[in-house]
């Protein structure tokens, strides 16, 4: 394997990242949303898209690198009042503590070779650095795979679910959280 690693996304990105995000899409969500709405991904617009988020105030985005090759990306910040809410609305103790991992995403091929664990376990690191320690992130409930890491990584279902409405249908969300005193196991 060469070599693994991450770091922080610059606007010249965009363009890789939005990449990976219509290939995992496809993977992942063609069931759900029809080949024709994936198909209808503008790489122009996501290109554009990612790039306004990598230069967002309060979040960060990072990607995973494997030799010359990018093979994922994870965006992360402080978690917006209404994600950290408890699912009655009202906000707990620790919500100007609590991080969202508002994506994470490594490319199909590239799965099973750490690359999610190093982008959560750096995520996190920084968000630490920020002075937040708990991290939340929302997980379709039928994604085994993604759910089964999350877990590995000590984070667990809250409770709290949303229902999505994504055109052909609905999509069940669980939200995970856990502590951002992760590190990364070798």
């Amino acid at each position: 394997m060469s070599a693994a690693e991450v770091r922080p996304a610059s606007p010249s990105d965009a363009a890789e990242i939005a990449r990976i995000q219509r290939i995992a899409w496809r993977a992942a969500y063609t069931d759900l949303l029809g080949a024709e709405a994936l198909d209808g991904l503008d790489a122009t617009d996501l290109e554009s898209t990612w790039a306004e988020t990598i230069d967002y105030p309060g979040s960060a985005v990072y990607l995973a690198t494997e030799g010359s090759f990018t093979v994922g990306y994870c965006v992360a910040g402080p978690a917006p009042e209404d994600e950290a809410a408890t699912a009655d609305g009202s906000l707990p103790d620790d919500a100007r503590a609590t991080a969202l991992i508002a994506s994470l995403v490594v490319e199909p091929r590239w799965g099973r070779r750490g690359h999610a664990g190093r982008l959560l376990a750096t995520a996190a690191k920084n968000l630490r650095a920020d002075g937040l320690t708990r991290g939340i992130t929302w997980v379709a409930q039928s994604d085994h795979a993604t759910l089964g890491f999350y877990r590995r990584a000590g984070w667990a279902p809250d409770g709290t679910v949303r229902t999505l409405d994504t055109g052909r249908g609905t999509l069940r969300e669980v939200r995970l959280t856990g502590t951002l005193e992760l590190e990364l196991t070798r």
